[in-house]
């Protein structure tokens, strides 16, 4: 089945093929389709159109899932893109008591209760075997932030912008930090939330969900509102390293999915209001997390002694016996002894940038260039 994978340049559609007929319609209505993403556009929405009764399937079968009574308050690994959060959450859904959205229902939200088998394989066959910009491994079973799903399931997703990069600012304010939602997109969004850690839950008969979710950095409110036990990680990175890392990131995951280009420098911008609204929004709403259900976390820390910090995550947080769950964390960091990490160089001007934008939060957490 390897043999036929595709890098991300190659993907014939984009992540919109996982959408119902009502977000996929409130999303690219009015949207400017460039000429040379059309042909992604049409074979997106042709194969998302042949999906529809299934999705129909899939509805009545959630429609009918018993209530998750007993469910345990959510875990949230949040922090800016780069800073460590897909390492945290691999890390700690090493155990076995955590439920995850996987890299399937993020694409597929819509096809998880019927017939999911099936679509697994097909996308098994198709999807990169490895993240463009970084190289970490991708599989249908592995975690991953569930706002790719959400993007799939309602039209009040941050994620959009992947698509439709001209209109970053305002997702960044109605669906980033949803300063400016009204009520109704933000019940919206947190009905579909519920939906995606129900159906994880159900399907791997876990407990409790191990959320990694960059855009709920902005959220902590919206979060504690809907889920008053939630635990919180917030991963803290150098920020000269996470603005070059992010625009790597950026950039390469655009190019894979995007229907309209965008220039580097209104990228560059948008990267840099990003991070600001995450921070502040975090910044101000986290003295409203009740004590014992934060730990904030340095990378740098997380990267080189892992496990006294995931013993100091479960300890502050309440998450169990952690000495059950060491011998896992033991082989998935055995796995990953191969991998290295790119070390960056920063010119004058990234520095200069990094300091003008985002200088609150390098003399807060005390980095250097």
């Amino acid at each position: 089945m390897g043999l036929f994978r595709l890098n991300f340049a190659e993907l014939p559609v984009n992540t919109l093929v996982g959408a119902d007929r009502r977000t996929f319609e409130a999303v690219t209505q009015g949207a400017r389709i460039d000429e040379a993403c059309r042909r992604k556009y049409l074979l997106t929405k042709q194969i998302r159109r042949l999906l529809d009764p299934f999705y129909r399937i899939n509805e009545r079968r959630y429609l009918s899932l018993p209530a998750l009574s007993d469910m345990e308050a959510p875990v949230f690994i949040i922090g800016h893109w780069r800073s460590g959060t897909t390492f945290a959450h691999n890390l700690l859904s090493c155990d076995d008591r955590f439920g995850c959205c996987s890299t399937y229902q993020t694409v597929f939200p819509h096809l998880m209760l019927w017939g999911r088998p099936f679509f697994k394989r097909c996308m098994s066959a198709l999807m990169p075997s490895s993240r463009p910009t970084d190289s970490l491994a991708l599989g249908v079973d592995l975690p991953q932030e569930e706002e790719f799903a959400l993007s799939n399931m309602t039209p009040c997703s941050h994620y959009h912008f992947w698509m439709f990069p001209s209109r970053m600012a305002a997702y960044r304010d109605k669906y980033l930090t949803f300063d400016a939602a009204t009520e109704a997109e933000r019940e919206e969004f947190l009905q579909a939330l519920d939906k995606v850690i129900r159906i994880a839950l159900y399907v791997s008969g876990k407990k409790r969900f191990l959320s990694k979710n960059p855009p709920h950095t902005g959220r902590v409110r919206m979060l504690l509102e809907r889920y008053p036990g939630a635990r919180f990680i917030y991963l803290i990175r150098n920020p000269y390293v996470v603005f070059e890392s992010t625009q790597h990131f950026f950039r390469s995951t655009l190019d894979a999915i995007r229907m309209q280009e965008i220039t580097q420098s209104e990228l560059t911008r948008e990267i840099l209001l990003n991070y600001r609204a995450l921070y502040e929004h975090y910044e101000a709403d986290k003295r409203l997390i009740p004590e014992g259900q934060l730990v904030e976390v340095r990378f740098e820390e997380l990267e080189n002694a892992p496990l006294p910090v995931a013993e100091r995550i479960y300890d502050r947080l309440s998450l169990g016996d952690f000495d059950r769950v060491k011998p896992a964390m033991e082989r998935f960091l055995d796995s990953q002894r191969g991998f290295r990490r790119k070390n960056y160089v920063f010119d004058l001007q990234t520095t200069l940038t990094v300091e003008q934008f985002w200088g609150e939060a390098v003399r807060q957490w005390n980095y250097h260039p």
